[in-house]
């Protein structure tokens, strides 16, 4: 990629984060996305290939060259979400003149029904942590704060202490696009949270740090790092279910569903802008009701 192909990724990039507020781990994707779009253009229009002089025929070409590479639909929309951006972007600025994406439509997308853990199996992965080991205890406190409020991952690994009300027992969440919410934290990840400020954290750095939860060298966990600790701990409870970076986000949705929560409150404590993103929930909730109903009627 030519040095400034990529100079106007990052200044792109930059710009979405500055006045869109969008989390690191989409700016990423995003990035990747234009990327691997600049070296299909490479690939097939060779040194004559230039980011800002593209027709539409050749980003449908590349979504269908994706198709035919076996990509998920899923993904495929996510790289045509990067491109509208971009060229929107790029004719604001006068970095081109013309939208190649402008009548370019994103393709429906099946609703996926999230993967959650039953509520026997978050018990275990819960007690799966060694509270003596200050590791693992900040480990627990992660996973109890995580399970009570429904936090994303990297809301999570990005929590401040300016954040936390232990007397309100809230946490003041900066979501996606810098949206504030204010969510419980519930009596059980308070107290994990407080055991693990007074003696997990201190064992593992006497660095000052504004973050709530710490490695060794006193700065914040990766979502990768915190990842693996899951999965860790997926194992060592036996755990055989799916799990994704947001197993426990979507427990903590489907879960306070089946004891009757209002799908109203799960959008604002889940922080989602549509209502339409958090009713995929309720096919999750539908299904545990029919499992329900047919193992405890007489007549099911």
């Amino acid at each position: 990629m030519s040095t400034s192909t990529a100079e106007l990724i990052n200044t792109f990039l930059e710009r979405l984060w500055l006045k869109q507020g969008v989390s690191q781990h989409t700016s990423s994707a995003y990035g990747t996305d234009l990327k691997k779009f600049y070296q299909f253009l490479l690939e097939y229009q060779g040194e004559a290939a230039d980011l800002l002089q593209v027709e539409t025929e050749a980003i449908e070409n590349y979504l269908l060259w994706r198709r035919q590479q076996g990509l998920s639909p899923r993904s495929t929309a996510r790289a045509l979400s990067a491109l509208k951006k971009f060229y929107n972007y790029a004719v604001k600025e006068r970095w081109c003149s013309v939208d190649p994406t402008t009548r370019l439509r994103q393709p429906k997308q099946p609703q996926s029904i999230p993967h959650s853990l039953a509520e026997s199996e978050v018990e275990a992965l819960l007690a799966a942590p060694d509270l003596d080991d200050p590791v693992q205890l900040r480990d627990r406190a992660m996973l109890e704060v995580l399970y009570a409020t429904g936090l994303r991952v990297t809301e999570l690994v990005q929590l401040n202490f300016s954040q936390v009300s232990m007397q309100q027992e809230l946490v003041r969440v900066i979501g996606k696009g810098n949206k504030e919410r204010l969510v419980p934290l519930g009596e059980s990840a308070l107290e994990l949270l407080q055991q693990y400020q007074q003696h997990g954290r201190p064992a593992l750095s006497q660095k000052n740090s504004d973050f709530v939860f710490i490695t060794r060298r006193g700065g914040p966990l990766t979502r990768q790092a915190f990842w693996h600790r899951i999965k860790y701990y997926a194992q060592r409870a036996d755990i055989r279910s799916h799990l994704s970076p947001h197993t426990l986000r979507h427990a903590f949705a489907t879960h306070l569903l089946n004891h009757g929560a209002d799908l109203r409150v799960l959008q604002m404590l889940l922080g989602h802008s549509d209502l339409s993103t958090t009713q995929i929930y309720t096919h999750v909730a539908r299904e545990r009701l029919q499992q329900l109903h047919a193992s405890h009627h007489p007549r099911a």
